[in-house]
């Protein structure tokens, strides 16, 4: 598995709807925003090991950019763990824990928008 996650999907709303719906998942995963620029639809956070009382093991960079294309947007998110003084953790990731990250994020993303998981 690799360390870092890729994930674009497409959503059937303004960018500016998506780009807060992505802050508030943000926040609701206990993560804190490093670095925005709203004109562009986009932020960097970082997430700490514990989120939502659940020990992941390690802290999380997750990038998020929203993209309009016509009607709908592509929402494009890449995330990386971090190592304990907050850099690109190279190697000896656990597996899987920032793909849970993303999937959680992408998860809170879709709840916040009003849009089936399940599609």
């Amino acid at each position: 598995m690799a360390l870092e996650q890729h994930q674009e999907k497409t959503y059937p709303k303004d960018a500016q709807s998506i780009y807060q719906a992505a802050l508030k998942a943000t926040e609701k995963l206990e993560g804190k925003v490093i670095a925005s620029a709203p004109e562009k639809f986009r932020f960097e956070a970082r997430f700490p090991k514990v989120i939502l009382g659940k020990t992941l093991g390690e802290r999380t960079q997750l990038s998020c950019e929203v993209r309009p294309q016509g009607e709908n947007c592509l929402v494009v998110v890449d995330a990386f763990p971090l190592d304990a003084l907050e850099r690109k953790l190279m190697f000896g990731a656990r597996k899987g824990v920032t793909q849970t990250v993303v999937t959680w994020f992408t998860a809170h993303l879709e709840h916040n928008l009003g849009i089936a998981i399940n599609q």
